[in-house]
């Protein structure tokens, strides 16, 4: 197990700040996404995981659609999607929506449903 792991190992361009990090492989019960969507009306279709998810807002605004709720966050905002609850979200704009998505598992489980 590597304990630590470093920035360029994970992230998909380095030389921007997004990418994913599936922790069970490194003994941590976590999976990480960054963020950085920037066309306006973007954003992963209607899903859901067996377990929570919660979504740090860095930058931007963004529209969440969480169950039968609608919820606009921007930066410093928390939201905590529960387990098995289906959720999605876009880039409200004006820029880029920046994100730290924490779904607390090792490794990703998504049900895609649309």
């Amino acid at each position: 197990m590597k304990p630590v792991t470093q920035a360029g190992d994970w992230l998909a361009d380095p030389g921007r700040f997004h990418g994913e990090w599936q922790g069970g492989a490194h003994g941590a019960n976590v999976c990480v996404i960054v963020n950085e969507i920037e066309t306006i009306g973007a954003g992963p279709r209607l899903h859901r995981h067996p377990y929570p998810e919660t979504f740090v807002v860095r930058r931007g605004r963004g529209l969440f659609v969480v169950g039968e709720e609608r919820i606009e966050a921007g930066p410093g905002d928390i939201l905590v999607v529960p387990a098995d609850t289906p959720h999605r979200f876009e880039n409200l704009g004006p820029g880029t929506l920046a994100t730290i998505d924490i779904h607390e598992n090792g490794a990703f489980v998504t049900e895609w449903l649309e």
